[in-house]
C-alpha cells in the first residue's frame, strides 16, 4: 500500500546535493518571451528561515492541451519559464478526474475511497478522524498563514482551523509580518462551463487555427470537434498569462525568491472522454513547480531539468509539510517529492499511480484503475454502462452531442464508436504504443500475466484502503459519514467479501456459477447486490441464474432490486418496469433514488427502445423535500425524453408478475436481510 509515515525532516545537516542553474539558450530564451519577472530585493523575507509555497490552480485541463508537455498543445510562455527555474513533472497525476474528489485527495493527502469522499458532489459530507486534518490546519499549528482564493469544493466537512481565509479576496498580504505563507489561487478560465454554448457560441472567434490542431483518434474528425479544441487550446493560452501575473505579484511583492510556486491543473479535461472517466485525458495533469533562489539547496535537482517519476495529489500536502519543515500526519496516504529528505534518485523511480472515478453528479458509475510505468488496467466494476451514459452538465458541450448525434446515425468507425458500447469488466492498455486507450488488450494471451499482475496489485489496495464504494453510497449516507474510515475499519471482512464476490465475474461461468447461485440468496443484502453486478457483467453467460435474479425483483432493498431489472431487461424475456417503477417510488433516499434513475436513463437509452420510461409512474416521494436534488435533474431528462411507447422486443415479452413487497427495511451488512 502506497502510504507514507515519515516524519518531517529538518534542514539541518541535511544531505541534499545543492541545486545548480544550467545556463542554457532554452532557459534564456524562455526569459526573454516572457519578458523577464523582475528581481525585487526580498525586503521583510530577506532571510527567512521557511519558504512560502503558492499553488496555481486551472480548472479541467489535462497535460495534453499544453505545449511543455505535448507537441500538439498550446503555446505557455510563462508556465515554461517557470519551468526553466524548476521542475517539470512530466508523470503527475490526479487521483480522481472531477473536481471535488480530486481537491478532497489534494487538501487530505488520502485516497479518497478511503475516506467515503469519492463521490462528486457529497450527499452528507464526510467527517475526518481527529488525527487526520486537512493540511494546511498543520501549516497554521507550524506558524503559517493559509489562504484559499476561493474555490474549495470539499466532500469532507473543513474545521474552521484550516484557512485564514477563504474568499474572493483572499492573499497572503493579509499575513502578519514576515509571517510565511502557503496561499492557493483557482484560475477558473479553462472550466469546462467555458465550452457550452452560452460562453462557447457556435463558431464564435479563434486565435487557434482549427484545421491545424491534432483530434485522437476517437473523436470524429468535424468542424464541431475542431472548433472545440481550438477553443480550448485558447483557453490555455489565456490561462498562462494569468499565471504569469501572480508571479509578477509574487515578484513586485519581493516574494519570489522565498516562494516555491506549483502550477498544475485540478485534474484532467475537459473534451468528451476526459473528465470524468479515468482514462489518461482525465487523470494526467501538467506540474511545474519553480523552486526558489532561497531554497534551491532543499530540492535535489537541477534547475530546467524534467522527471517522469511518478507523483500523484495523495502526495501534494505531505510536499508542502516536508517544505515547511511541518509534521506530515501518519494518517496520510502520500509521501513528499520535494524538500529535505527526499532523494531524486527515490523520485524518479515512483512508477505507479491509482485512479478512481464513482458518482459524477446524478452518473452512478464505478471504476478504478492502476498505472504502472507505461501499463495501464482498468477494473470497471459497471461494465453494462457505456461511457456515453448521458451526464446531463457534460452533455451541454455542442461536442457531446454531435458525437451522440453521429452514432445514432451510424456514422462513426468502431473506434469512434467504442464510446457508445458496453465496456468490459477488465481492460489493459500499453501507453507506450498506445496513448489514447483505444486498443484493449485484457484478452490477449500474450499479456495474460501482465493482466494478473496489475489487477492483483489493484486489488490489494482496495482490501487495504478499504474501499467504501463496496458497501455502496446507499448505506455510507445512512450509517457511515460521522466517521468513515472508522466505518470501513469496522467492516473490513464484509468488504473483502464484496470485493470477491464482484470479482467472481473474471472467471469463467461454469466455475462460479454455485458460488453465484448462493451469493443471490445470501442473507446480506451487498452480497446480493455484488453478484447481480457480477452476472450482469458475465452478461448471457449467466442466464441459467435467471430464476434466482427474477426473484430479487422483489428484493427488500429497492436498489437491489434495480439490479435485477437491468439484467432481465439485457437478457430476460420479461418486461420488468413495473418493478422499476415500484423500486423508484420506495426509494427512501436521494442516493437509493439516483441509482435507480440511472437505471431509468439506461433503459431508456440503450436498450433499443424496447423499454421507454414513462416518469409519470414515479411520485419521487423522497425528492420533493430537496429542491436542488441531484436526482431531479435527471428526472426531468427522463421527463423530456421519455414516451410512454409499447416495448419492441427481439422476443415477447410478457410483464412480469409481482405482488406488492414487503416496506423496505435498510438492514446492517452482515445481517439477516432477505
Amino acid at each position: 500500500m502506497i502510504r507514507c509515515e515519515t516524519k518531517r525532516m529538518g534542514r539541518p545537516g541535511s544531505s541534499v546535493m545543492p541545486i545548480t542553474i544550467m545556463p542554457s539558450a532554452v532557459v534564456v530564451a524562455a526569459w526573454v518571451m516572457m519578458g523577464g519577472i523582475p528581481r525585487v530585493s526580498q525586503a521583510a523575507d530577506d532571510t527567512p528561515d521557511r519558504p512560502n509555497v503558492v499553488w496555481i490552480m486551472t480548472e479541467d485541463n489535462s497535460k495534453h492541451y499544453l505545449r511543455h508537455f505535448d507537441s500538439d498543445g498550446a503555446p505557455t510562455p510563462r508556465i515554461e519559464a517557470m519551468a526553466a527555474h524548476g521542475v517539470t513533472f512530466d508523470r503527475a497525476f490526479s487521483n480522481a478526474p472531477v473536481c471535488s474528489v480530486a481537491r478532497t485527495t489534494l487538501i487530505t493527502g488520502c485516497y479518497a475511497p478511503r475516506l467515503g469522499t469519492q463521490f462528486h458532489r457529497k450527499l452528507v459530507p464526510a467527517s475526518l478522524p481527529d488525527d487526520l486534518p486537512m493540511f494546511p490546519a498543520e501549516l497554521r499549528r507550524a506558524g503559517y498563514h493559509t489562504s484559499n482564493r476561493k474555490k474549495m469544493d470539499y466532500n469532507a466537512t473543513a474545521s474552521p482551523d484550516v484557512w485564514d481565509e477563504s474568499s474572493g479576496k483572499a492573499h497572503w498580504k493579509n499575513r502578519g509580518a514576515g509571517q510565511p505563507f502557503f496561499h492557493v489561487r483557482t484560475i477558473t478560465a479553462t472550466h469546462e462551463s467555458r465550452l457550452h454554448p452560452q460562453t462557447n457560441p457556435e463558431n464564435g472567434p479563434l486565435e487557434t487555427a482549427a484545421d491545424a490542431v491534432v483530434l485522437p483518434p476517437y473523436f470524429p474528425d468535424t468542424p464541431e470537434f475542431r472548433h472545440t479544441r481550438a477553443k480550448y487550446q485558447d483557453l490555455i493560452t489565456a490561462v498562462d498569462a494569468k499565471v504569469g501575473a501572480v508571479l509578477d505579484e509574487l515578484a513586485a511583492d519581493g516574494l519570489l525568491e522565498s516562494t516555491f510556486v506549483f502550477y498544475f491543473g485540478d485534474h484532467g479535461g475537459v473534451l468528451p472522454r476526459s473528465k470524468g472517466y479515468v482514462y489518461e485525458t482525465g487523470l494526467h495533469v501538467p506540474l511545474v513547480v519553480r523552486v526558489p533562489d532561497a531554497f534551491a539547496d532543499t530540492v535535489d535537482r537541477e534547475l530546467g531539468s524534467r522527471t517522469k517519476g511518478f507523483v500523484s495529489f495523495i502526495d501534494f500536502g505531505p510536499t508542502v509539510l516536508n517544505l515547511a519543515q511541518a509534521e506530515i500526519p501518519s494518517g496520510m496516504d502520500g509521501k513528499p517529492f520535494l524538500g529535505d529528505g527526499v532523494q531524486v534518485g527515490e523520485v524518479d523511480a515512483r512508477d505507479t499511480t491509482i485512479g478512481y472515478a464513482d458518482r459524477m453528479d446524478a452518473k452512478y458509475d464505478m471504476n478504478r484503475s492502476i498505472r504502472v510505468r507505461d501499463w495501464k488496467y482498468i477494473r470497471h466494476f459497471e461494465p453494462i454502462f457505456p461511457d456515453s451514459l448521458v451526464n446531463v452538465y457534460r452533455y451541454q458541450m455542442r461536442a457531446y452531442q454531435q458525437w451522440k448525434q453521429l452514432h445514432d446515425a451510424g456514422k462513426l468507425d468502431f473506434t469512434q464508436d467504442a464510446f457508445f458500447r458496453p465496456r468490459t469488466p477488465e481492460a489493459l492498455y500499453n501507453l507506450a504504443e498506445d496513448p489514447h486507450e483505444t486498443i484493449n488488450l485484457a484478452d490477449a494471451p500474450e499479456h495474460a500475466g501482465q493482466l494478473r499482475m496489475m489487477r492483483s496489485r489493484l486489488e490489494q489496495e482496495l482490501r487495504e484502503w478499504p474501499d467504501l464504494s463496496f458497501m455502496t453510497e446507499v448505506y455510507l449516507v445512512d450509517e457511515a459519514m460521522g466517521d468513515p474510515v472508522a466505518y470501513g475499519q469496522d467492516h473490513v471482512a464484509e468488504i473483502q467479501r464484496y470485493i470477491e464476490t464482484a470479482n467472481l465475474c473474471l472467471q469463467p461461468f461454469d466455475q462460479v456459477e454455485d458460488l453465484l447461485r448462493a451469493a443471490l440468496d445470501d442473507t446480506d443484502p451487498l452480497v446480493r447486490y455484488w453478484a447481480l453486478v457480477a452476472a450482469l457483467s458475465l452478461g448471457d453467460a449467466a442466464t441459467p441464474l435467471l430464476p434466482e435474479i427474477e426473484r430479487r425483483l422483489l428484493d427488500v432493498e429497492p436498489f437491489i432490486c434495480t439490479r435485477a431489472v437491468e439484467y432481465v431487461a439485457l437478457f430476460g424475456d420479461k418486461d420488468p418496469r413495473t418493478n422499476l417503477y415500484r423500486s423508484l417510488n420506495r426509494a427512501i433516499s436521494e442516493a437509493e433514488a439516483l441509482m435507480i434513475i440511472r437505471t431509468a436513463i439506461f433503459l431508456q437509452e440503450h436498450t433499443g427502445g424496447r423499454f421507454p420510461i414513462d416518469m409519470q409512474r414515479s411520485k419521487l416521494d423522497v425528492l420533493k423535500p430537496k429542491k436542488n436534488a441531484l436526482s431531479m435533474g435527471y428526472w426531468k431528462y427522463l421527463n423530456s425524453i421519455a414516451k410512454d411507447n409499447p416495448p419492441q422486443s427481439r422476443r415477447q415479452l410478457n410483464p412480469a408478475a409481482v405482488e406488492d413487497p414487503p416496506p423496505p427495511v435498510k438492514t446492517i451488512p452482515g445481517t439477516s436481510g432477505k
